[in-house]
């Protein structure tokens, strides 16, 4: 008797531990929500791409509303990090345990202070926004919890100075860059284009900036002094903004060509006025003007009315937490990381409701998108662009 009572007492025991043991294999997932972390710079130099973050909270609030994702909620922890990599660190550390991925991880220092973070701690991070160099350079075993949808810096900067040099007749080439691994890349690109327009154009005087550099008067004579006729800009908003700016005021109108970070173009238009007018610039996402964007930009807005200043960056954050929720979808409800990471691994042909190009991952895969779009910056009163190119896509890296 005291044998079949002892016997009952361990079977209560063992089905009271299941639900804490399956929890535990899946931090920050319970019966009725999903936990997903957000570091992001919503201060300091960087602070108009933390609107990234608010729009990833935003989508998430706006998938609650059609009922969650297999019966849970969304709950999104959103953290600032100020584009600094020891906050970011210290974020990632604190939600580890506590949130079951990490959407948007913002800024090439701080991808490279943290490439070791999801191997060693089997953490997930969807759509980490930075130099997939950072991620490329990584023993394959280790990118099983990364999934990359992110253009190569080189790639971008080969295309923008080729079209550049074969259709807008641009022959002397300068760089504005931000000098870490963020803008450095920029000018191994360059080479590249410079190689295969065998002496069609030539790189002349590029001009590197610290991320604490407000005074930018001196690198737009630097710019000028350089001879160039086209000028590349591979730099935060703010700091591509003030630089367009300082060269008008030296009477220094070179075509313009802007990396995708600059490709806010409502932001530009704000910041940088007239002077943007003109310019070519990539597209990481479909930009507003186009139903798709449109629509998105709509739902964010009205559920968060900060981002009417930044649509770009709404747009931007979206779409990332657009790709961790058909993730979620495909890992089914016995939801684990590693459930979330087959799932993933199912992707192909993801456009993030037609915001983004062909996105597709697989077991020997994790850089799942390489594309930009190329726009045209046209008038400033009405924020009116125009496109150039459809998607131009790059061989993903890894």
């Amino acid at each position: 008797m005291k044998l079949r009572v002892f016997a009952a007492v361990l079977l209560v025991a063992a089905l009271a531990a299941t639900p804490a043991l399956a929890q535990s294999k899946a931090p920050g997932v319970t019966d009725t929500e999903v936990v997903i972390g957000v570091s992001t710079p919503l201060s300091g130099p960087a602070a108009t791409w933390g609107a990234t973050g608010l729009a990833i909270e935003a989508w998430a609030k706006h998938i609650n509303e059609q009922g969650g994702v297999h019966g849970r909620k969304l709950r999104v922890i959103l953290r600032d990090d100020a584009y600094n990599p020891g906050r970011a660190l210290a974020n990632l550390n604190e939600m580890k345990d506590t949130v079951f991925m990490n959407v948007g991880l913002l800024g090439s220092a701080i991808l490279n202070a943290a490439k070791d973070f999801p191997h060693d701690n089997k953490f997930i991070v969807v759509n980490p926004y930075g130099n997939p160099m950072i991620w490329a350079a990584q023993p394959k075993d280790k990118l099983r919890y990364v999934f990359v949808n992110y253009p190569d810096y080189r790639d971008e900067t080969e295309f923008l100075i080729s079209y550049a040099a074969n259709n807008l007749g641009a022959k002397k080439f300068s760089i504005f860059y931000q000098n870490d691994a963020f803008g450095l890349p920029s000018l191994e690109g360059a080479k590249r284009a410079m190689a295969k327009l065998g002496g069609k154009a030539s790189l002349v005087g590029p001009v590197p900036y610290e991320v604490a550099d407000r005074e930018l008067g001196s690198h737009a004579l630097k710019l000028k002094e350089s001879g160039a006729d086209a000028v590349v800009i591979f730099s935060t908003t703010v700091h591509g903004a003030n630089i367009v700016k300082e060269m008008a005021k030296v009477d220094f109108r070179p075509k313009l060509l802007g990396s995708f970070p600059v490709g806010d173009h409502i932001t530009m238009f704000r910041l940088a006025g007239a002077a943007w007018e003109g310019a070519y610039f990539n597209a990481l996402v479909t930009p507003l003007g186009e139903p798709a964007a449109d629509r998105v930009v709509d739902i964010v807005t009205k559920i968060e009315p900060k981002l009417k200043g930044n649509p770009g960056s709404g747009l931007a954050g979206a779409a990332p937490m657009m790709l961790a929720v058909e993730g979620l979808k495909r890992a089914g409800r016995n939801l684990t990381r590693d459930s979330f990471v087959e799932g993933m691994e199912s992707i192909k042909d993801f456009t993030s409701e037609g915001l983004t190009g062909p996105i597709t991952f697989g077991p020997g895969r994790r850089h799942g998108l390489n594309s930009v779009k190329l726009m045209k910056a046209e008038n400033a009163a009405q924020n009116k662009i125009s496109q150039v190119t459809g998607w131009q896509t790059f061989p993903p890296l890894f």
